[in-house]
């Protein structure tokens, strides 16, 4: 499925740009320039996603969430412009949605071969008698 649409909606009406002072790279930039672009995405009255989809996004990106208002805040300092930062926070948070957008397919559980099975268990009944032969002898205990 494509979700681009709603990746979309989301960019242009639901999340809030904060440039502040960088302490990575750039020089005397660091002290007179705003480069570190900051992300903040409200994920509990978010009309574009699902529950389903806030809850998987939370149980993702749990380490990114001011947890008192459900405010998902992704940060992004590396590049010397303001600029290149905010399009890199856009791309990873592009990134996130993308990971979390797609339902996840349900497990199919497989059944085990009668062989495997004995395989195992002859396995564990050998390992065992290999643990009971290290016991001390009865005398001594």
């Amino acid at each position: 499925m494509d979700f681009t649409q709603t990746i979309d909606n989301i960019l242009t009406h639901e999340i809030y740009f904060h440039f502040a002072k960088s302490w990575w790279h750039g020089g005397q930039n660091v002290n007179k320039r705003e480069t570190k672009a900051e992300l903040y995405f409200n994920v509990h009255d978010s009309h574009s996603l699902t529950d389903a989809q806030k809850r998987r996004l939370v149980q993702v990106a749990w380490h990114m969430i001011h947890h008192n208002e459900w405010i998902l805040i992704m940060t992004d300092q590396e590049e010397r412009l303001q600029v290149a930062n905010k399009e890199k926070v856009i791309h990873h948070f592009r990134e996130l949605l993308n990971h979390i957008m797609p339902e996840p397919k349900a497990r199919v559980g497989t059944q085990v071969p009668a062989w495997v099975e004995a395989q195992r268990k002859e396995a564990k009944k050998y390992r065992s008698e290999i643990k009971k032969s290290r016991a001390l002898p009865k005398i001594f205990e």
